[in-house]
């Protein structure tokens, strides 16, 4: 089955199937075709997650050396910047708290693979654009909003993607058609079924219902009720006529997807953040650098801000720059003025393991930086940081999910604006703050009163219960249903 010519029914132009016939073929001169290519898999502990959430990393090897059973799971994804990745983190956790045994399958990682080399000049690409975005108004306004919002939101944009995706077929060779796969990207859903695996979950991230994120033959899971409506009924995928939606069967609202020891101890996390909030303790700020490394002047206005608290003793942040350490020398140089106060935790994910600990149930002051070369580190560290912290500021994107009291500053991308409306609707985290000046007036608002952070803690207890943090469990049992 083509499935870049037909998508859920709706037949691609002939001027858009050409297109993605062309677009493959670039990739095919530029990369090869590796699809008859024998590439056999092995798995090995993951870094900094292995040990805690069980997780196994595969990686290719000269003979196959996975041995999967029936509590085995497959976590498709890629690194590009650290959403998936931290999505993935979630899917993982879920599944080792309900007993199975996670898998990481990064298509990125194969180097030597066409999908390896194909989505590594992708990555490079969109972290190029989100920084440019973040330096010039006018690209931003003009070229990447607009792509992230709308271009993106095209249905001929899968078909271009569904084409390019069979070449990423290869690496999928040793691995049981009928395992649970889970993917927190597209690619590597697309890639999953154009191999033939059977029980294949696209755990879609945004908010914002675009065609890139489509993968006929797997089934779609969503975040919001306004995400499954916007994807069911492909809402403006076309602009030219009205689409055919998608079977109902394909799509499932599940929640946010969250880590188990996040979901477990909300009630505990948020009665500490509650008590520091009403009693006068120092608030606890997190800023988490995305995985583009953009947003740099953004960082240090907060920074410059927060300061006169922090040396107060008022204030207390933690800055994780993820696996950005260029990022934090520009931030040093910009603020000189915080070197009195700053504690760096570099390289060490035990220390940085033992730090938070530490700070969940001890004082901690100043400010203390984190940055980990190691990706699987990078991204977890804030997943650590955050149990231990009162406010979490944030971009709208993945962390926008989060069950943490978030600052929402300014989006890298249209698409990421209905992550904020999410969270502002919810109640656990605020708007989106678009200017300096704003974010500025928020950090007063909040650090001068306690009364946010217990408002938005209830919503987020509030939600628990609901079942919104329930995601990651629920894509996991999808995953799992029906097999044999």
């Amino acid at each position: 089955m083509d499935r870049s010519k037909f998508i859920f029914a709706n037949e691609i132009s002939r001027k858009a199937y050409k297109k993605a016939i062309k677009t493959k073929g670039k990739y095919m001169s530029k990369y090869g075709d590796d699809t008859k290519t024998v590439y056999h898999l092995s798995a090995v502990p993951a870094p900094a997650i292995g040990k805690t959430l069980g997780v196994r990393n595969i990686v290719l090897s000269r003979e196959s050396g996975c041995k999967f059973d029936e509590k085995s799971i497959i976590i498709g994804n890629i690194r590009m910047g650290f959403g998936h990745y931290r999505i993935s983190m979630a899917i993982a956790s879920a599944a080792h708290a309900m007993g199975y045994e996670p898998y990481w399958f990064d298509l990125h990682s194969f180097k030597q693979a066409s999908c390896g080399k194909i989505i590594a000049e992708q990555n490079e690409l969109y972290s190029f654009g989100s920084r440019l975005s973040q330096k010039f108004s006018l690209f931003n306004k003009l070229v990447w909003e607009p792509l992230n919002s709308e271009g993106f939101r095209k249905l001929t944009y899968n078909s271009m993607d569904q084409k390019t995706t069979e070449l990423m077929t290869a690496v999928f060779r040793d691995l049981p058609k009928d395992i649970p796969y889970v993917a927190t990207h597209v690619w590597p859903s697309q890639a999953a079924v154009h191999a033939g695996l059977t029980h294949v979950v696209n755990a879609i991230p945004d908010n914002w219902p675009m065609g890139l994120h489509l993968s006929e033959g797997a089934i779609h899971t969503v975040q919001t009720p306004s995400s499954y409506l916007g994807y069911r009924a492909l809402r403006g995928m076309d602009k030219k006529r009205q689409l055919k939606p998608m079977p109902k069967d394909d799509i499932v609202y599940t929640g946010h997807y969250i880590d188990h020891e996040l979901v477990s101890n909300i009630e505990e996390d948020c009665k500490r953040r509650i008590d520091r909030a009403t009693n006068g303790k120092s608030k606890r700020w997190l800023m988490s650098v995305g995985g583009a490394g953009a947003q740099k002047e953004i960082f240090i206005a907060v920074i410059k801000k927060l300061l006169p608290a922090i040396k107060a003793g008022k204030a207390t942040l933690f800055i994780n720059v993820g696996d950005h350490d260029k990022v934090w020398h520009e931030l040093v140089t910009a603020v000189p003025q915080m070197k009195p106060f700053l504690h760096e935790h570099f390289d060490d994910f035990g220390e940085t393991t033992r730090f938070c600990k530490a700070a969940y149930d001890g004082e901690v002051r100043g400010i203390h930086a984190f940055c980990h070369k190691d990706i699987f580190a990078a991204v977890y560290s804030t997943n650590l940081l955050m149990r231990c912290s009162d406010v979490l500021i944030t971009k709208p994107s993945e962390l926008a999910f989060y069950p943490v009291p978030k600052l929402m500053i300014k989006r890298v991308g249209g698409h990421e604006a209905w992550g904020a409306i999410r969270a502002a609707e919810i109640g656990d985290g605020t708007y989106e703050c678009t200017t300096a000046a704003e974010t500025a007036a928020m950090i007063d608002m909040i650090q001068h009163g306690g009364d946010i952070i217990e408002k938005m803690c209830g919503h987020i207890i509030t939600a628990k219960k609901a079942g919104v943090y329930d995601g990651a469990y629920r894509a996991v049992e999808l995953a799992f249903r029906g097999r044999k």
